[in-house]
């Protein structure tokens, strides 16, 4: 799945942590939803987007660095007419191209960016309850038949060899009964599952990607059975099912919920590794630490100067004045690569996943056999942790 290109920088940065192993392109902030977790389509909407002729010296400046993986996300990255073209000006360079959507995207659009080459995927899905999930999308209605259409679509299109499929949910006090069934229904239909825990700030502490809706923070009762569901899960990936996560990321879940110190940080002087193994593009193309930074200064990934201003001691001090301050993040991507770059047992994890031992795949799978999947996990008769209902009672899964 990766290219040699990809495969060099992942070695590189496996001995070394310190190649662009990993970075993300906010193509877009256009977005047809509004989660009530995600604050970026807000905090993004103040830049134009990149030309496909800007993203193209993206693309050749990515290649002369060795950037192993693009993630294309937004916003909603299908709302960009021209993604193919996007994705296969990384894919011709050998930049390894990850998607993130919502599952709004049409059957035309996907086959054309498998087509590209983007066969690697990530579908958001919080719950296998459509009211639930249709509220935590903003309230639209039938988004999460929508996002089952879109699985439906993917194991159509994607190649059953070197391809790669997760899902993507936001662990949140109303949703904490559900999560289990989402790991269960992701490994029927032969996808991963991934797990993000829900980020607050407030207005006094704005920070990119994160909601304001205070409502979303764990109440102190709560933290018990968010570490019964993160335990559950984490038995289960042993038992076999596809759970992505590392134990290192899993047990920080639990210490970021508390608003404790986080420790996948701790072999790097307690600061995250952007911008040395990832970092962030805004959908200008100016670079960025993360999604929940920005420096003072505009530093575009399409100058031709960038890969030398990336090597730049005195650039990476002015990152650096922001990275240190950071009391650090769980959005899956980062503290994952950093863990497994850093960590052997999970480095080890990873190459099982990807090199070793993937797992099969029973695709394609319809629409309806995912309804049917999906309602059978939801059915099945196991004892469901309590999610705090929408009138901020505690309720119980079943209900």
């Amino acid at each position: 799945m990766f290219s040699s290109l990809s495969k060099k920088t992942l070695m590189k940065a496996a001995l070394f942590q310190n190649a662009p192993v990993y970075v993300q392109f906010y193509v877009t902030a256009r977005c047809n939803l509004t989660c009530e977790q995600c604050n970026i389509i807000y905090t993004n909407s103040d830049v134009r987007e990149c030309t496909i002729d800007e993203i193209k010296r993206i693309a050749d400046n990515f290649s002369k660095m060795g950037v192993a993986i693009v993630l294309l996300t937004g916003g909603e990255p299908f709302a960009r007419k021209d993604l193919p073209k996007i994705i296969r000006v990384f894919e011709s360079r050998g930049v390894h191209v990850r998607m993130q959507t919502n599952g709004f995207a049409s059957e035309e659009q996907i086959a054309r960016a498998v087509e590209a080459g983007g066969c690697d995927i990530s579908i958001s899905l919080d719950s296998l309850r459509a009211e639930r999930q249709d509220k935590i999308n903003g309230g639209f209605s039938k988004s999460w038949h929508q996002a089952l259409k879109t699985m439906e679509t993917f194991t159509k299109y994607l190649p059953k060899e070197n391809s790669f499929a997760s899902l993507g949910c936001v662990l949140q006090p109303q949703n904490m009964g559900d999560i289990e069934d989402v790991v269960r229904f992701g490994t029927a239909i032969s996808w991963f599952t991934s797990l993000v825990p829900v980020h607050v700030s407030d207005y006094a502490h704005p920070m990119g990607f994160r909601t304001f809706d205070q409502s979303l923070r764990f109440r102190p009762e709560e933290l018990p059975v968010m570490d019964g569901v993160i335990e559950r899960v984490r038995a289960m990936r042993e038992e076999g099912f596809l759970l992505y996560d590392s134990d290192q990321y899993l047990d920080d879940i639990k210490r970021f919920a508390r608003n404790e110190a986080t420790t996948w940080r701790s072999r790097n002087n307690n600061v995250c590794d952007s911008p040395n193994l990832y970092f962030a593009l805004l959908p200008n193309g100016e670079f960025a630490p993360c999604c929940d930074h920005r420096l003072g200064k505009s530093y575009p990934a399409y100058a031709p100067d960038f890969p030398e201003t990336y090597k730049s001691k005195v650039w990476r001090e002015e990152v650096a004045q922001v990275t240190r301050p950071c009391s650090g993040c769980m959005y899956g991507s980062y503290p994952e690569m950093t863990i497994a770059m850093r960590f052997m047992a999970a480095k080890l994890q990873r190459i099982g996943t990807f090199l070793t031992s993937p797992p099969a795949k029973n695709w394609p799978l319809t629409y309806e056999q995912m309804l049917e999947i999906a309602e059978k996990v939801r059915n099945e008769p196991r004892e469901r942790p309590l999610s705090r209902a929408p009138n901020k009672e505690a309720e119980h899964i079943d209900a």
